[in-house]
């Protein structure tokens, strides 16, 4: 994350509209968004990963899935790989991935993807960015939501996108 980090604007329908927006910088255009997307990776036992937050990010040690902003020139898909490598050293194919859906936010547009790993998924975290991992059954990640333990971001993009997400994990098993 830095702060001459560079961010394509979109229209809400997701198509660029040819202007970027450095990321923290204040006059925010009326209209644009930018990409976000999220990584749920279900190992073959139907475990799915949950990361902490670092303590020094925003919404500090809560809970959520591996994401992250787009950064300009990237589609979400690339940076759903990108944050899901980066943050916790699983590199995945993007053919691999699955969209589960797009959830409209103030400011962005957050897709959110699943991706289907191996039996055994060695991590390497960046503590910048994560304190710790977890491999979870489903319904665990469903009670960290309900119970309010996950990142406030995640509580209304879950809300929303819960079903089909629940769909495509058990599909992906």
């Amino acid at each position: 994350m830095s702060a001459d980090e560079l961010w394509d604007l979109r229209d809400i329908r997701g198509k660029l509209v040819g202007r970027t927006h450095a990321r923290g910088a204040a006059d925010w255009p009326d209209g644009a968004f930018h990409a976000v997307a999220g990584t749920v990776a279900v190992r073959r036992d139907g475990l799915v990963l949950m990361t902490l937050r670092s303590s020094m990010k925003d919404h500090p040690l809560t809970w959520e899935f591996p994401a992250g902003s787009a950064l300009a020139g990237e589609s979400s898909l690339d940076a759903a790989v990108r944050e899901l490598r980066e943050e916790t050293g699983l590199s995945i194919d993007a053919d691999s991935m699955v969209a589960v859906g797009r959830f409209i936010e103030t400011r962005a547009l957050f897709d959110l993807f699943v991706t289907r790993l191996g039996d055994h998924a060695d991590l390497v975290l960046d503590g910048d960015e994560v304190a710790e991992a977890e491999w979870v059954a489903v319904e665990e990640a469903c009670r960290r939501w309900r119970a309010g333990l996950m990142a406030a971001p995640w509580e209304s993009r879950l809300a929303q996108l819960w079903p089909r997400l629940a769909e495509v994990i058990d599909q992906s098993r």
